[in-house]
């Protein structure tokens, strides 16, 4: 049931205040096989230093974070990050789309994408760009919210187990 949790956007001060939250589903992720930049065995301080890198980046305004809270914990997160180029103030890339293990099949995954996309909205920005790995849970959850599937580049990214596996690339226009 997702009637218990709150979707919202929270900013580099409350991001921080989360650290720890943000790690666990990093960690949970890749644990579970998700290719996120990471391999299995991922050191907690290589998930800490990209959530820190991330929330200075948030503060400096080049990225926004959305998060699934429940009971006051964050269960989930989707980022935007802002394209910087002088001619693409159109444009942003979605990434690190992770619901916690626990709280996955409820349909948060599918809330983070309409905040995320709303959000982009707001901000006019009316091209979305992501990837993610082939045959993957969010490549399904991309497809089914109408993002187009524009290519498969094979071999693109490593596995958690550190085979190449296909990376799928979607974009949407809002």
């Amino acid at each position: 049931m997702t009637d218990d949790v709150q979707i919202a956007e929270i900013d580099a001060n409350t991001a921080a205040e989360h650290i720890d939250e943000l790690v666990e589903i990093l960690l949970d992720s890749v644990a579970g096989g998700s290719s996120v930049n990471y391999l299995a065995g991922v050191k907690r301080a290589d998930v800490v230093e990209f959530w820190e890198r991330s929330i200075g980046d948030q503060a400096a305004g080049g990225r926004r974070l959305i998060v699934a809270e429940r009971d006051g914990t964050v269960i989930g997160t989707v980022m935007l990050m802002l394209a910087p180029q002088q001619n693409q103030p159109h444009r942003a890339d979605v990434g690190k789309m992770l619901v916690h293990s626990a709280a996955r099949r409820q349909g948060i995954g599918a809330r983070l994408l309409v905040a995320v996309e709303a959000l982009a909205s707001r901000l006019d920005r009316t091209l979305l760009m992501l990837d993610t790995e082939k045959d993957s849970a969010g490549e399904r959850l991309y497809a089914a919210h109408g993002w187009i599937r524009y290519g498969e580049v094979p071999g693109h990214a490593l596995s958690t187990v550190g085979v190449p596996t296909p990376t799928s690339f979607f974009y949407k226009q809002l």
